[in-house]
């Protein structure tokens, strides 16, 4: 993984909740903020701050202080990736009073229809929405389902770094059992955030910052290990035996490949049976006990 040069500026450690709070400078005006294993990204401009997700209540007052009392600026605008709660609790805190919230439309519906504790989104949109902020600007993009609902890619220029959350993580497995992952979405969307954008930086919400090579190498473990458990699926394996068959020796680098190869490849074969509906087709036996 190509290295990227950071400016560490501010920690702060809590003994209480062994949580500390991390802010990096990735390039020129563009800075990661990271509470424990999550991250999210904020822009500094002289007309003010975008700042994305809030992570929760104690890291969304953290940062706004943070955001005012080292850069001197209001916060304009504050952007959810997506709707899941991990991701966007304590958005009140973190606004000012002339912020403007932003969410894709199917984030937002997904907050209001669940009832979601969380600040509300004061503008929406379907395909992209841009915001501009003097001699910078924030492109979000929707490249349909992947992870959650109405989950975005932002591209901060003219630093040009990406941040995407959950469906791109680099140098690190998936998570688990792939929950609330669309594998299929997470595969297309990805390809086409490598063809729609050129970007020198991706940041995530979890895991590493990379390159768009690192964002290749991630796409191809994703298509290795859906093809492979099709594949299986296909010649009539079951589940246990893919679990103890797959193996991935090209990817075997990456943290977490020993805790959750198993856990990969079940996620996968959920999909397939629940969504594809692989059990249903007369050209695949799968057994009761298996799905």
């Amino acid at each position: 993984m190509r290295k990227v040069l950071v400016c560490l500026l501010w920690v702060v450690s809590f003994a209480s909740s062994a949580q500390s709070y991390v802010i990096e400078q990735v390039k020129d005006n563009v800075y990661r903020f990271s509470a424990g294993h999550y991250h999210s990204v904020f822009m500094i401009t002289d007309k003010g701050a975008f700042v994305t997700d809030p992570i929760n209540a104690d890291a969304a007052k953290w940062l706004k202080k943070a955001i005012h009392s080292r850069f001197g600026v209001a916060i304009k605008f504050m952007a959810y990736s997506h709707n899941h709660i991990d991701h966007t609790l304590g958005g009140e805190f973190l606004v000012d009073e002339q912020t403007t919230v932003v969410a894709h439309r199917y984030a937002d519906e997904d907050m209001r229809w669940t009832k979601a504790p969380v600040r509300f989104a004061d503008v929406t949109f379907t395909d992209s929405f841009t915001a501009e902020l003097g001699q910078s600007s924030v492109q979000l993009s929707y490249f349909g389902p992947n992870n959650g609902r109405g989950n975005v890619s932002m591209h901060f220029m003219p630093a040009n770094v990406m941040f995407v959350v959950d469906w791109v993580v680099l140098g690190r497995m998936p998570y688990k059992d792939l929950q609330g992952y669309d594998i299929h979405g997470m595969i297309r969307s990805t390809e086409q955030l490598l063809a729609s954008h050129d970007f020198d930086i991706l940041v995530g919400g979890h895991a590493q910052m990379g390159d768009k090579g690192d964002v290749r190498r991630y796409l191809a473990y994703l298509k290795t290990l859906y093809n492979s458990v099709r594949d299986a699926l296909l010649a009539g394996h079951t589940l246990t035996q893919m679990q103890q068959q797959l193996h991935f020796p090209e990817f075997s680098h990456l943290p977490m490949y020993q805790q959750w190869r198993a856990q990969n490849i079940a996620g996968v074969y959920r999909t397939l049976i629940e969504e594809s509906y692989f059990n249903f087709r007369p050209d695949v036996s799968v057994k009761e006990n298996e799905h």
